[in-house]
């Protein structure tokens, strides 16, 4: 069945041929967009919305999240806000509990994240393995990420299990982890970072996922200076995620490559580290996403918007430049050219604001401004909140 969404006050498509538009509308059949255009052009459907002069832009695309998990790390946090470093060894509470739960309890945690996202806007969601950390339990974190979230990746190499020898570790992770969770998964990541994983071991297991036919992923340069980014860059990753600390080498090597930098500006502000340098990335020519890396302990939100509004307020990026990052830089960041997107063909995913413009998103920071959400065509909320 055909929809027409009309009286579309500001259509934000990142398309570069449509433009942003006024007066807009758009046709939605079945899963895709089937036609983009002045509302006074639009052709008949079975059904027409007419959203009142709200602005409609893609959905929010998270490349980023850790959403199987089990367990909390409010203590962690209260502690971090009193003072105490960010280290990456935090992450062993979360294993713990996350081993102790059942496949239900997961699946449920994680479904509850997913459906919180889409009612803020998030229509195409990734989500990684790594609090599993042994063959059994990063296997089962695979098959229930995979039944839920658009995109999965496989982080056995997120930690070194307490006890432990890493170099034995990096053994399994490259061999029988990998052999388990490859079937499941379209992504593999490495945490190349003091306390984590160093060059060497990070290439070890980015080259055996990359045999296994795997697209690579990587989290660098989030607690200083480091390899990550000119080892993403070597290797081909899609994206090299945090990019707190950058070298101007590694600005340069992000400007020259395919590589997308992946920006989490609530897990810099969750851990008091500098916000990532979005300003000296964009002025260079890198292509830059936002993403939430929703997790139980340096970034326990799942909201994009409160990630744009950041970027936008405290980051330097335009208003424009944030939305594309959370919508096509998220897309990109992914390889997908069918979501982040609206235009002919591309998945519809559409988010409707309850402003008339995207800047309110930065404008009105920590207001709820989602008014409407379909994904894959489908209507996920149920009326407007009211005419703004």
């Amino acid at each position: 069945m055909a929809v027409l969404i009309t009286g579309i006050g500001e259509l934000t498509t990142n398309d570069a041929e449509l433009g942003k538009l006024r007066d807009a509308a758009v046709v939605i059949d079945g899963e895709e967009v089937a036609w983009v255009g002045a509302a006074a052009d639009a052709p008949d459907a079975d059904e027409r919305i007419d959203v009142e002069g709200r602005a409609v832009l893609p959905g929010w695309v998270d490349s980023h999240t850790h959403l199987v998990f089990a367990g909390d790390r409010t203590a962690e946090f209260e502690a971090r806000m009193a003072g105490k470093a960010y280290s990456a060894g935090g992450i062993a509470v979360t294993v713990d509990a996350t081993r102790s739960a059942s496949d239900e309890q997961l699946a449920a945690n994680l479904r509850r994240h997913v459906g919180e996202a889409a009612r803020q806007g998030t229509t195409c969601l990734e989500t990684k393995t790594g609090y599993g950390l042994n063959v059994e339990d990063e296997a089962r974190s695979a098959r229930i990420a995979a039944d839920v979230a658009d995109e999965v990746t496989f982080l056995g190499a997120h930690l070194v299990p307490p006890g432990a020898d890493a170099e034995s570790y990096v053994d399994l992770v490259c061999g029988d982890m990998l052999d388990a969770v490859a079937p499941l998964v379209r992504w593999a990541d490495v945490f190349c970072e003091t306390g984590a994983f160093d060059e060497a071991q990070s290439g070890r297991v980015l080259k055996a996922a990359r045999e296994r036919g795997l697209g690579l992923r990587v989290h660098g340069n989030q607690l200083g200076e480091g390899p990550g980014v000119r080892l993403a860059v070597e290797l081909g990753a899609a994206s090299v995620d945090h990019c707190t600390y950058l070298s101007e080498a590694d600005v340069e090597a992000l400007a020259a490559s395919d590589t997308v930098a992946t920006l989490l500006p609530a897990c810099d502000l969750s851990t008091r580290q500098p916000l990532a340098p979005a300003r000296r990335l964009l002025d260079a020519g890198a292509t830059v996403a936002l993403a939430s890396n929703a997790n139980p302990g340096s970034s326990y939100t799942t909201s994009m918007a409160f990630c744009v509004a950041t970027a936008v307020l405290q980051m330097r990026m335009t208003i424009d430049e944030a939305v594309w990052a959370a919508t096509a830089g998220g897309a990109r960041a992914l390889r997908r050219d069918d979501v982040g997107f609206v235009r002919p063909g591309a998945r519809a995913d559409l988010h409707v604001l309850e402003a008339p413009s995207t800047a309110h998103l930065a404008y009105r920071p920590g207001v709820p401004l989602t008014a409407a959400v379909w994904r894959r065509g489908k209507r996920l909320t149920s009326g407007f909140v009211s005419k703004w």
